[in-house]
């Protein structure tokens, strides 16, 4: 009973780890692409 909870709670850690490390990259991104193109207006 006791490893299946911490294998679940491994996995959502992994998947929250990933969805918080994309989501990051994606604002990254953003940032980036905003910047390069208000760079281009002036």
């Amino acid at each position: 009973m006791q490893k299946k909870v911490k294998d679940w709670l491994k996995k959502i850690g992994l998947v929250g780890f990933l969805f918080f490390f994309i989501k990051g990259l994606v604002w990254l991104a953003i940032f980036f692409g905003l910047g390069k193109w208000i760079k281009d207006l002036f």
